[in-house]
């Protein structure tokens, strides 16, 4: 497991922040006997208080300052660890240097980013990179989007072993209960500040097959929208528009793409948010829709941002404690495969989503890529948790009380 080479198994880096604490907290829990952990921050002092609030098993763990606007210190962070876990956003803003760092190092990587632009622009800049030094840089390994990546895997592998064909139609709906963090919202600011600066930048975040590894190759299968009016599935769930769809169904088309289109190039991916049944379901489907189309027009003007910034919550802030521990999430994946036959995954688990289940499901892909590499699939360079962890990181998940299950559906109408 150790590396002589390096002082470190895992690093958080982030740890003063909201989330990076969360991580640690859960890593103390769950890390094995002998793993060497280290926390890294800005700032010493705020790191010492961070630690000193983290259970006992973690207040010995050491400590590495880092600046992510000092190209050497991060040099020197990523040289002395095996992975590093960063919880530093928003990305677009800061993450570049970081994963620079760990391609060039030949150091595992993970983050929890839902921005398109940082992740197009990572794999740009790092993927060469990072294959020829063997490192495997991880993106979106929170509830973006690992519930999205690993439940379309589960489904493909079901469906190649059972002889159905490739994936078709395949839609996920997604119902959750949590809180709301600042900075969410400070990496939701980042991109539509780019996007209303860079037409090419627009374009992108609107392609639906924007993180492909080879734009040209991907099959011309037309994709869903993600901005739907409010709709009601075959069997009487009312749906709107799920805010993680344009990014999450970016990553599961890269994923298929990184596996040579392995789930089927005919692939129809789409995500909504789902609402409820009768006439509160459609009520409520109708108030998502109008809210959501609210919030993006407002993001997109600098007018009406620097107001929004007035009342959304600020960056380092997040739900407490009473609101993680109520909070849970649940997604139904409907796939129709090539031969007609149909299959659901059901991906749940307790804890807020955006934070107390987000913290387990990156501290898991972090201890994955620095306990089971013998097991990870043989690849390097920039990935996803679908390609670059398979199904080790869903049983890893289970084993830490999330839901991963997939059934075959007697016939219904196609989704």
């Amino acid at each position: 497991m150790a590396d002589p080479a390096r002082t470190h198994d895992l690093v958080v880096y982030g740890t003063t922040g909201f989330v990076g604490r969360l991580v640690a907290a859960h890593l103390a829990s769950a890390a094995p006997a002998g793993l060497r952990v280290a926390l890294a921050g800005r700032s010493r002092e705020r790191l010492e208080r961070a630690r000193a609030q983290l259970p006992a098993a973690a207040r010995d763990w050491p400590l590495v300052t880092a600046d992510a606007a000092d190209e050497a210190s991060l040099a020197a962070l990523a040289g002395s660890t095996r992975v590093l876990a960063t919880t530093v956003g928003p990305y677009l803003r800061y993450g570049l240097p970081v994963v620079e760092a760990c391609a060039r190092a030949g150091t595992h990587y993970a983050d929890l980013t839902g921005e398109v632009l940082f992740v197009r622009r990572a794999i740009d800049r790092t993927d060469a990179v990072a294959r020829d030094t063997g490192a495997r840089i991880v993106h979106a390994c929170g509830y973006d989007s690992v519930p999205s990546d690993l439940s379309v895997l589960l489904l493909a592998e079901r469906a190649r072993a059972d002889g159905a064909g490739g994936l078709g139609d395949v839609r996920l709906v997604a119902t959750a209960r949590g809180g709301f963090s600042g900075g969410t919202v400070d990496s939701a600011r980042a991109q539509f500040e780019e996007v209303g600066r860079d037409p090419a930048a627009r374009r992108l975040v609107g392609d639906p097959f924007s993180l492909s590894p080879d734009r040209g190759a991907e099959p011309d299968t037309p994709q869903p929208r993600d901005a739907v009016p409010p709709s009601r599935t075959p069997d009487g769930r009312w749906t709107a528009p799920f805010v993680m769809a344009p990014f999450n169904t970016r990553v599961v088309r890269r994923s298929n793409a990184l596996q040579d289109w392995a789930y089927g190039r005919g692939l129809r991916y789409g995500e909504l948010q789902g609402c409820g049944r009768g006439p509160a379901g459609a009520v409520a489907a109708a108030a998502l829709t109008a809210g959501l189309a609210g919030f993006v027009g407002a993001m997109a003007l600098p007018p009406t941002r620097a107001l929004l910034d007035r009342v959304l919550p600020d960056p380092g802030s997040g739900p407490d404690e009473r609101t993680r521990a109520r909070g849970w999430f649940r997604s139904v994946v409907d796939a129709t495969t090539e031969g007609g036959r149909q299959y659901r995954a059901t991906v749940a688990g307790r804890g807020d989503p955006g934070y107390a289940a987000t913290a387990v499901m990156i501290g898991e892909t972090a201890l994955a890529l620095a306990v089971d590499g013998d097991r990870l699939p043989a690849r390097a360079g920039s990935l996803t948790p679908a390609t670059a962890l398979g199904t080790v990181l869903a049983d890893r998940l289970r084993a830490a009380g999330h839901t991963y299950e997939v059934a075959e559906q007697p016939h219904r109408q196609a989704p």
